[in-house]
């Protein structure tokens, strides 16, 4: 993706485990919802499962806000059952651990380490459309939080209910927004 925000979902096909069966996913599977691509590099790493723990931790406050998860790397869903097989944390995942041996989705979104094959810590969020509303990339040792990962959702998804709106830094649901105007300028 050239450019992040705003770019159009490229059309994917790739296999994922989830709850114990081997699914397909694509591009036409993610429209008409919220969802979070969740990048990471490798199974059976240190920071990895650590995040994707923390993610199946907060699932339920994901599906409540009609978003789906999905995490991504580089190795093959058998290597994901794998590792949910055998990891105590991992095994906690209801959300889909999508497989992209190929690195097609993984390039798509563009956090492919070329010189190693495997992804950057990329999280995006995707709306209904199927336009990127979100960008995080952090370097390899900088695991993410859910909790600031859903706390931009909601600001996403109140800004695409809310047009003309704008949500400040820190904002939380139900906190005050913003109205850009002239009348606004140098006042805060």
């Amino acid at each position: 993706m050239s450019r992040y925000i705003d770019s159009q979902l490229k059309p994917f096909n790739a296999k994922a485990y989830q709850n114990g069966e081997f699914i397909d996913i694509s591009d036409k599977d993610v429209l008409g919802k919220w969802s979070v691509f969740f990048f990471y590099p490798a199974d059976f790493t240190f920071v990895c499962p650590t995040e994707l723990s923390d993610l199946a931790d907060h699932y339920d406050v994901f599906k409540q806000l009609g978003v789906e998860v999905y995490s991504v790397s580089t190795d093959t869903h058998f290597t994901h059952k794998a590792w949910h097989d055998s990891s105590e944390a991992i095994g906690t995942i209801q959300y889909p651990m999508l497989g992209d041996p190929t690195g097609t989705l993984t390039r798509n979104f563009g956090v492919m380490i070329e010189e190693e094959g495997i992804a950057d810590r990329g999280t995006f969020v995707v709306d209904p459309e199927g336009r990127v509303q979100i960008v995080e990339i952090t370097a390899g040792g900088i695991g993410r939080d859910a909790n600031e990962l859903l706390r931009k959702i909601k600001a996403a998804q109140y800004i695409a209910a809310n047009p003309g709106e704008v949500c400040p830094a820190k904002w939380k649901e139900g906190a005050e927004t913003l109205t850009p105007s002239l009348d606004l300028i140098g006042k805060i």
